[in-house]
């Protein structure tokens, strides 16, 4: 199979979440911090990039509409459980992201064999720019007076988003729990 460039950075973005992982649990304080984060922003543009490459130029495949979604996930759900292991974010807010992305993904299943196309939403991709800007201010944790207060804004956006963006895909998707 011949990869195409929107397929290639998918790639790229899977192979960048095990460095991601060994820069941040093995290297020394703050160092690991700011390459991480340099590694997950890296990561993140490629998502961004893939998808606007793949449409633009009619570059759409089964492999990206199949590894895309879920290269963001592993990324995400990668650097949220380690943010919890680094006493950076309760684990409560990681559970409410996790069991969104769950319950959300099973939901495409069933869209799936209902052979129902389920458009991805606004609310989404605002939940996932949210959760990666929270992501990186976390991490960073950089020692500005204001900086935990922003932290904290970000935190619960992002438990926003994700819950907002997850109810309105099953209420715009409701036909798929009717089949």
């Amino acid at each position: 199979m011949q990869m195409n460039l929107p397929n290639k950075l998918t790639t790229l973005r899977v192979i960048l979440i095990p460095v991601f992982l060994l820069v941040l649990f093995l290297l020394e304080e703050p160092m690991n911090r700011y390459i991480a984060v340099a590694i997950f922003i890296i990561a993140s543009l490629t998502d961004f990039l893939d998808g606007h490459l793949a449409r633009k130029y009619h570059l759409v495949t089964n492999f990206g509409k199949f590894m895309d979604p879920l290269a963001d996930k592993l990324l995400v759900m990668s650097a949220l459980v380690s943010m919890v292991a680094l006493e950076d974010l309760p684990a409560w807010v990681v559970i409410i992201i996790l069991a969104r992305e769950f319950a959300i993904t099973g939901f495409r299943t069933l869209a799936m064999e209902a052979n129902i196309v389920m458009a991805a939403s606004w609310w989404g991709k605002i939940k996932t720019t949210i959760q990666m800007l929270m992501i990186i201010l976390v991490l960073l944790q950089l020692p500005f007076a204001p900086m935990d207060w922003i932290e904290n804004i970000f935190i619960g956006l992002a438990v926003f988003f994700t819950i907002v963006s997850g109810v309105d895909y099953i209420v715009k998707n409701r036909q798929v729990l009717q089949g």
